[in-house]
């Protein structure tokens, strides 16, 4: 009865370790803000954000697709490009308020070979009436 629980016990040793050593490998993509808020701006404004990243992990990082929740916003990175780990890209995020009106919250997935696959980041603006000219 003890032989078994010492290695029932050994066995949960084993496999634990395993585990937090593929947790430790592979890339791991770590965002230096997850959330820009533009402020107000007014209807009809295009603004655009940066948001640099890094490849914190020991295996390159690939972004395979960066998805948003509605046409008005568009994204520019480095689609299927390897960053080495240590090194830094980038995520362009393009917001066009037109036909749009007061507090608007946009969220970014980011989807990649990292071991957080899907990271998200998110832009704020409160949109006021148009200026008149």
């Amino acid at each position: 009865m003890k032989k078994g629980l010492l290695l029932f016990a050994i066995a949960i040793f084993v496999f634990g370790f395993a585990q937090a050593q593929d947790e430790a490998s592979g890339a791991k993509i770590v965002f230096a803000e997850e959330l820009h808020d533009f402020g107000d701006i007014y209807q009809g404004d295009r603004v655009s954000h940066v948001f640099k990243y890094k490849n914190e992990g020991t295996e390159p990082l690939i972004i395979t697709n960066v998805m948003t929740t509605c046409g008005c916003t568009a994204s520019k990175y480095k689609k299927n490009e390897p960053i080495a780990p240590g090194e830094e890209g980038e995520i362009t995020v393009n917001f066009n308020s037109a036909g749009k009106i007061g507090i608007q919250n946009k969220t970014v997935t980011i989807v990649s070979n990292a071991s957080n696959n899907r990271e998200r980041v998110r832009i704020k603006t409160n949109i006021l009436p148009k200026k008149e000219s």
